[in-house]
């Protein structure tokens, strides 16, 4: 942390450089330190028991009495919804637009988090945080409030896009003007948004999702469901607006996505839409007058769709002649959870509708693509691009876009990148150790936390439990216990027959042992522990994880 003690100005992104999600970025100068989002990502199959990913705070808390603060640009869960469980980590004043504070307000209570410091900002001010004068500018995306950051320090001049895009006509929010950049005057360095940097042309608008969500409406005979994410309030609201011109009334299921929701009418933003009906009350209306929004794009296990899908939720289920709408991307690495959700829903007799096999407009992205990158990058004329906000081969895409705009510095970082951004050439000087954490129920531990990789190696190698009563004298009292789990099937005789020589190899092991020897607890562990698994590498080609539990009596 040499850097904090040196000129210039200095970013460290220190998640979602590499990765969709935990988005958690440092700027720093004169030894002071501000940090830009602190956001939620999914986790895959190599996190059993395991929803959501953290980044790891562990470089910012060490210096935390040099942090002068947390600024938020808007209120997508990869950007917020790490905020409730690290802020006690961090203990800074919070900054954000009103819609953004509405909602991290509502989390922050939700954790029964307390006594933070928030402050409420508004687009186009200015605000001096230790060494740094930040600017707040609007951009449009799919969710109120959205802001670039325009960060000033030690005479250089650095953007940091947020999320956005060039949406002509958004449904809420404001658009991403031209003249608010331009007049910027230039920056020195651009740290940008790289999701769809590998995708030609432009996002599009959402204002043209209403039409192709009608029109998917005004098909279904029976009960349409669209699932989207819950904090795209554009989306939510074009939902609205096309089952209000379909003639049918909207419900809403999902905890995420009441609380959106809830954040918006107090912001203004729902005023001219009608009330949603109560999960209680979906019952009495007709199946070709509802809609039902509901969380569970990405095939979430706990979230409201995957629930219904299975046939467990608690209030409604589907049934034949239903709609699903998945109105949403697919996040990398979410595949096969989604297919899972889609395959139950489709083998109980409903139509799944996806961006990709409908004609009908019913999803845009809220990132920008190639054209309204190019567009930015001829308003603030950077002399550096970093791209941030993506996986390998999106930080790559832009990257390579910033070469055919002949853009003269470019740097790709990883996660833990110290980036001297200047006075002078921008370069990657030093990397500090970052990570990620891992939301465990009701604890947070780090992602490599024993328990994790012991729950991962017990999906592929079962587990036996041996226990056995030894007296002071090495006899062995009663019979030998040995409990399976994942290694055979009680209702087969073939698999009966491999327990049964497993009891016989046992009791054979502690035979030939003699009392003496089993006077030793840890040589019988040993001794029974290898026994056990080595016949079941020899039957079953595994080593399932064995524990041996000695009773001394």
């Amino acid at each position: 942390m040499d850097f904090l003690e040196e000129d210039g100005l200095y970013f460290v992104p220190l998640g979602g450089s590499e990765q969709f999600g935990v988005n958690l970025n440092v700027y720093a100068a004169q030894g002071r330190m501000i940090a830009i989002d602190c956001g939620i990502g999914f986790a895959d199959e190599r996190f059993p028991g395991i929803d959501i990913l953290l980044p790891d705070p562990q470089m910012i808390e060490e210096f935390s009495a040099q942090l002068d603060g947390l600024i938020i640009t808007h209120a997508h869960e990869d950007h917020i919804g790490a905020v409730a469980y690290l802020w006690p980590r961090l203990k800074c004043p919070i900054y954000a637009l009103p819609f953004t504070l509405e909602v991290l307000k509502r989390k922050l209570e939700e954790q029964g988090v307390k006594n933070v410091p928030v402050h409420v900002v508004h687009a186009g001010e200015s605000l001096s945080l230790g060494a740094m004068n930040l600017t707040f500018l609007p951009v449009a995306h799919s969710i109120p409030d959205a802001m670039a950051v325009l960060i000033e320090a030690e005479g250089v001049k650095a953007l940091h896009s947020g999320d956005w895009n060039l949406d002509p006509a958004p449904v809420v929010g404001a658009k991403t003007e031209a003249s608010v950049f331009q007049a910027l005057g230039g920056v020195d360095v651009y740290i940008g948004d790289s999701t769809n940097a590998g995708v030609p042309g432009r996002a599009g608008s959402e204002s043209e999702i209403g039409d192709g969500l009608y029109a998917e409406f005004a098909k279904a005979d029976g009960r349409v469901f669209v699932t989207t994410f819950s904090s795209n309030i554009g989306r939510l609201m074009s939902v609205m607006s096309a089952a209000r011109k379909a003639d049918r009334q909207v419900a809403v299921i999902g905890r995420s996505m009441h609380r959106m929701i809830g954040a918006a009418i107090a912001c203004g933003y729902l005023g001219d839409f009608p009330d949603l009906i109560s999960e209680e009350d979906m019952g009495y209306v007709p199946d070709n007058k509802l809609v039902v929004m509901c969380t569970g794009s990405q095939g979430e296990g706990r979230a409201a769709l995957s629930k219904i899908a299975r046939g467990d939720h608690p209030v409604i289920n589907t049934k034949r002649g239903d709609t699903v709408i998945f109105s949403a991307r697919t996040i990398p690495g979410n595949d096969l959870a989604i297919n899972v959700v889609k395959n139950n829903l489709v083998a109980g007799g409903v139509k799944v509708v996806t961006p990709s096999n409908t004609k009908n407009k019913i999803h845009v992205s809220g990132h920008p693509c190639q054209d309204e990158i190019l567009d930015m990058w001829s308003w603030v004329k950077p002399r550096v691009v970093i791209p941030v906000h993506g996986e390998r081969m999106q930080l790559q895409a832009q990257a390579a876009l910033a070469q055919t705009a002949q853009v003269p510095e470019i740097i790709v970082p990883t996660n833990g990148s110290v980036i001297k951004l200047g006075p002078g050439e921008a370069q990657v000087i030093d990397h500090v150790e970052t990570g990620l954490l891992a939301v465990d129920q009701k604890r947070v531990i780090t992602a490599y936390h024993p328990s994790i990789s012991t729950r991962r190696k017990l999906q592929y190698t079962g587990v036996a439990h041996v226990s056995v009563a030894i007296d002071d004298r090495g006899d062995v009292l009663g019979d030998v216990m040995l409990n399976t789990i994942g290694l055979i099937d009680e209702q087969d005789a073939a698999d009966l027959q491999l327990e049964d020589k497993l009891y016989d190899l046992i009791n054979d092991a502690l035979d030939k042992m003699g009392a003496r020897k089993r006077c030793n607890d840890e040589y019988v562990e040993d001794e029974l522990r290898v026994t056990v698994r080595r016949y079941c590498r020899q039957i079953l080609g595994f080593n399932p994880k064995t524990t041996v539990h000695v009773i001394k009596v």
